[in-house]
């Protein structure tokens, strides 16, 4: 059944059941965001119904579109079209909208409601994920999708070209708030330097804000901005014009070589007759009053509330029964295709399963031990060696792959434009973000979620500040994203205080569900992507030197896995208790086993402990913890180049934290450390003075 066999008063009352389940909801909630849902009911519809490839049974169904609702607070709009289609989205819970435990909270949260692809909130970051699910699409598509479907080739109408790894679309509502912040510009000029072209986004140009019109503060010429992005733009369709809405998408969908911008003409609060078109509409309810007028003028029940429809609850259902069916008839052509291209079909479902080999730890951590150098190029070794060993990997830096943040990964090849004349742009796996943080941090969320390759991006540690709302999203949706930082402490030398990250660490670690490692040497800095790839549920950071570091010689019985435990010592001294011991990380813990050496002479002793993950090392149990750091008395000092506040908690509110008080300076990295006190003298002296 197609919604032109449905007639017009059906559509009607199915695109004034969207509308009003959204206003009944967010007046029981007493709280929400009403004037979208009204004012996209019928675009949205005809999205769903007629476009959108989906499958309400088994909401994961690797070859689905994806949707992005990155004007997130229109939740309500996506939560009737769940509900209606199918999904596991019941009236009681569109019922429950806003409230503790519901699965329709405020925002769509990826994990939380079948049928949400990722956690919108922030504007403009959906925007910017869904880049990276396209930009995933497309690797999939040249390097799993079987013969002649490199880049370049149109996925045709026909239903064979879209039975394959990496046909999918990416489709998406965005707002003129999504559109203002500015990680959308950057994912927008990445979308369209990438040539996306199975990217299709709806703008919602109501015209509105919050605090009014967007004339006060939001004035350019949007269509144009993005045709200078390089994007294929359609402007002023009417958001009512279903017929033209339909005809929009479908020359969207052939041009294969540009991401699209479909500008929908909207009216915001649609129905609501004292609302419609004015700022009012934005958030909050209709309250009674309004809501009694706006069905009245639709002549939709006033009473009850929370209406469906018995005829639009069965065109609903047979719409989601028939994509279910043509799900089931795709998974024959794609078993079809499997048979065809077994290697290529035994490849995608190692990526997807993230498959690793069985010797990952000993490959990663070959010829680490006892080596010096920076931690940062011990990263770029263990990403080399990964490009084989786990070859669905795939990211890159924002414009600083020479300085190994992370590198350029030479048996990969390149993503885009870099990749040359002649040369499949979406073969590679070295993915040029540019200068664009903020950008970079959401496109490898988008890379991650798409699920077939294990995204990784990453850049100087202070520049993380630009890539927080990334970072935070990451945790919240458990994505299995890896952000590697390096040039990780004061020691990045001459650039200065404004490059050289003091209070970065520190806030890293007070994320929730984000897992971050400060490696001392090679063993550990191999371990730390061990534990990535083989045990981590969620996000995880990296924190990486720019300077050489001595490798750790490390006590009989120490095995490569102890540095999961997130703190173990690399010193005791023989045969007596310790006198004080030494908590550090990163380039600290060598500096703090020469400063061990130092008190041996002079008769105390020292026993020292690297702290690679602050998060792991609480993971133990309280006696698994008193052995590394014990809870008897024993003064306990920190040394970290940074704020570490984060390692406080272990020396006491009056204990002992060799950090930053302050901002670095621009000199030699050498000097900083004698004028910062980072020296095993100094910090001898500061221990010894304490004890």
């Amino acid at each position: 059944m197609s919604t032109s066999q449905a007639g017009p008063e059906l559509l009607q009352r199915i695109e004034n059941t969207i509308r009003f389940l959204a206003v009944d909801a967010i007046e029981r909630a007493g709280i929400g965001h009403v004037g979208a849902p009204m004012a996209l009911a019928a675009a949205a519809f005809e999205l769903w119904d007629n476009h959108l490839r989906f499958d309400p049974k088994d909401p994961a169904w690797p070859l689905r579109d994806r949707f992005v609702l990155s004007n997130g607070h229109a939740s309500m709009l996506q939560y009737a079209l769940l509900h209606l289609f199918g999904f596991d989205l019941s009236l009681e819970d569109i019922a429950k909208f806003r409230q503790l435990g519901s699965r329709t909270p405020g925002h769509p949260e990826y994990g939380e409601t079948a049928g949400v692809e990722l956690t919108t909130g922030p504007l403009g970051q959906g925007f910017a994920h869904g880049v990276g699910m396209a930009l995933a699409a497309r690797m999939t598509r040249s390097q799993f999708g079987g013969a002649g479907s490199g880049a370049g080739a149109a996925p045709s109408a026909g239903a064979v070209d879209r039975d394959r790894p990496g046909q999918h679309f990416v489709y998406g509502f965005v707002g003129d708030g999504d559109l203002m912040e500015g990680v959308a510009s950057e994912a927008a000029s990445f979308a369209g330097t990438h040539a996306l072209g199975n990217l299709i986004y709806l703008y919602d140009d109501n015209a509105i804000t919050i605090d009014g019109g967007t004339a006060i503060t939001f004035r350019e010429n949007v269509p144009a901005r993005f045709r200078a992005y390089g994007w294929h733009v359609i402007d002023a369709v009417d958001g009512q014009d279903r017929a033209g809405l339909a005809a929009a998408l479908e020359q969207a969908r052939r041009d294969v070589d540009r991401p699209s911008l479909i500008v929908l003409k909207t009216l915001i609060g649609r129905g609501a007759p004292n609302f419609e078109g004015k700022n009012k509409a934005h958030g909050g309810p209709l309250g009674a009053a309004e809501t009694k007028l706006a069905k009245e003028r639709a002549g939709w029940p006033t009473t009850p509330d929370l209406v469906v429809p018995e005829d639009v609850r069965a065109y609903c259902a047979a719409r989601g029964v028939a994509k279910h069916a043509e799900r089931l008839a795709s998974d024959g052509r794609l078993a079809a295709w499997r048979k065809a291209n077994p290697e290529a079909s035994s490849r995608w479902d190692a990526a997807r399963t993230r498959s690793t080999p069985a010797d990952l730890e000993a490959k990663l951590l070959e010829g680490m031990t006892g080596l010096a150098d920076a931690t940062r190029k011990h990263s770029a070794t263990a990403l080399e060696r990964l490009a084989s060993l786990v070859p669905c990997m795939a990211g890159g830096s924002a414009d600083l792959a020479g300085s190994a943040a992370p590198p350029i990964v030479k048996s990969a090849g390149i993503v885009g434009p870099a990749a040359g004349p002649g040369v499949d742009p979406f073969a590679g796996r070295n993915i040029h973000f540019g200068v664009r943080e903020h950008a970079m941090g959401a496109i490898a969320n988008g890379i991650a979620l798409d699920g077939t390759f294990l995204a990784y991006c990453g850049t100087f540690m202070i520049f993380s500040d630009y890539m927080r709302p990334a970072i935070r999203l990451a945790a919240l949706m458990k994505t299995k994203t890896l952000f590697v930082f390096t040039h990780d402490s004061i020691f990045v030398g001459e650039d200065g205080p404004t490059h050289q990250p003091v209070e970065q660490v520190d806030g890293l670690r007070t994320v929730p569900g984000l897992t971050t490692f400060r490696p001392a040497d090679g063993v550990e800095t191999a371990m730390a992507y061990a534990w990535y790839l083989e045990q981590a549920k969620g996000p995880v950071a990296l924190s990486l030197t720019r300077q050489t570091v001595a490798a750790i010689e490390r006590p009989a019985g120490f095995t490569p896995r102890d540095v999961w435990k997130g703190g173990y010592v690399v010193r005791e001294p023989a045969g007596a208790k310790a006198d004080v011991v030494l908590v550090a990380t990163g380039s600290e813990v060598s500096l703090s086993v020469a400063a061990a050496e130092l008190l041996a002479a002079d008769g105390v002793k020292a026993r020292v402990v690297s702290m690679p993950s602050v998060e792991l090392f609480l993971r133990l149990s309280d006696a698994e913890q008193d052995a590394v750091i014990p809870d008897d008395g024993t003064p306990i000092v920190a040394v970290e180049a940074g704020k570490a506040e984060t390692l406080r908690r272990f020396v006491g509110r009056r204990g002992l934290v060799i950090g930053m008080e302050r901002f670095g300076a621009s000199a030699p990295y050498q000097a900083l450390a004698e004028h910062f006190g980072f020296t095993a003298a100094s910090v001898a002296k500061r221990v010894k003075a304490r004890i």
